[in-house]
């Protein structure tokens, strides 16, 4: 086992929220342990659920005289920045990675992050999602290019080690640097247990990133793979419409904070490239008789145009009301118990 007193290498954060994931958890803390590079520790944190904080603590007491495992309590509000920022405000390693709760890393994925930060500049490294369909495969009408609806790696991200504008928060890893230059994740935007699934957070980071650090390198290395569950519910047409409507109202505020043409860069290839040729490519399908074809094309359109209606009302909310969200200065806790007070609460205006 690696040496956990040392300040270099990983650190985990795995946030989690509710006890039906409990078995889930637990397979992602286990594909953690068992990495090829292994981590300084993993960090389980806990969203505003006390019984689900002491049966953590308790399956990992062992662990935790070893600081391999360590369960701390979200100390912002509830959601997932607050809690993704205690986790960074209490990491001891010089990198920390973050894991989605109902996922699993391959055996080498920590070690596909390392090597990407041998260059000084990168500042962010993201990996790739492949989805666990809990029916056993993809339903036959939901559309690659949309696989971003179920927290995976969708079709017209670039392939191999790229540079990119954002990483994706479920499969990511930053320096810990990164978060003294631009602080935390902004709460007000990202995930909040089952609520309105709402995202962004992530590209809202790495933008503000970029701004703060312009020769920062963020790339996604495909090597770096994790597998992300997709429950029965998240299968359904329902879901998709309103995950993408969710996703036009986010990338309403991401684009409030930190201008439309950063903060819509990468989208607008995305919906004038990589989403007319899939309205093809399902067309050409159904023309030869291919199963899901015109059904894939037509998720496409309503996708493109839920989410166009999400981000319009999010626009007309955020010139009415003003900027929702902000961020504040990750400090760091020596402790290690749990993060500090400030750590994820809005502390400094977005705008």
């Amino acid at each position: 086992m690696n040496d956990r007193t040392s300040p270099h290498g990983f650190s985990v954060v795995i946030c989690v929220y509710t006890e039906e994931r409990w078995e889930d958890i637990l397979a992602a803390v286990d594909s953690v342990r068992k990495q090829s590079l292994p981590p300084l520790e993993t960090l389980l944190v806990v969203d505003h659920n006390e019984r689900l904080l002491s049966r953590l603590t308790e399956e990992y007491a062992e662990q935790r005289l070893h600081e391999e495992v360590r369960v701390l309590a979200n100390a912002g509000p509830r959601g997932l920045s607050a809690g993704r920022n205690t986790g960074i405000a209490a990491a001891r390693g010089e990198f920390v990675a973050f894991l989605d709760d109902d996922a699993v890393a391959e055996r080498d994925w920590l070690h596909h992050f390392a090597a990407a930060y041998d260059d000084p500049r990168v500042m962010a490294v993201g990996g790739r999602t492949l989805p666990a369909w809990a029916s056993g495969h993809r339903p036959v009408w939901f559309p690659e290019e949309f696989d971003w609806v179920v927290g995976c790696t969708y079709r017209g991200l670039p392939p191999g080690r790229v540079p990119v504008r954002n990483v994706l928060g479920g499969n990511a890893s930053f320096r810990r640097t990164a978060f003294d230059a631009a602080g935390g994740f902004a709460t007000g935007i990202g995930r909040d247990g089952d609520r309105r699934p709402l995202g962004g957070e992530e590209t809202e980071l790495c933008i503000r990133l970029s701004k703060a650090l312009p020769e920062a390198i963020l790339i996604i290395d495909d090597r770096a793979v994790i597998h992300h569950k997709v429950p029965a519910v998240r299968e359904r047409f329902d879901y998709f419409r309103t995950r993408v409507y969710a996703e036009g109202l986010s990338k309403a505020l991401v684009a409030r904070s930190v201008g439309a043409q950063k903060g819509l860069e990468s989208e607008r290839r995305y919906t004038t490239r990589v989403l007319p040729s899939g309205v093809l490519r399902g067309l050409r399908d159904a023309v030869l008789g291919r199963a899901g074809g015109a059904g894939r094309a037509g998720a496409i359109v309503t996708g493109v145009t839920v989410a166009a209606g999400g981000y319009a009302l999010g626009q007309l909310r955020a010139r009415r009301n003003g900027t929702t969200f902000s961020w504040g200065p990750i400090e760091r806790d020596g402790t290690g118990e749990t993060a500090p007070s400030g750590a994820g609460t809005p502390e400094g205006a977005t705008s």
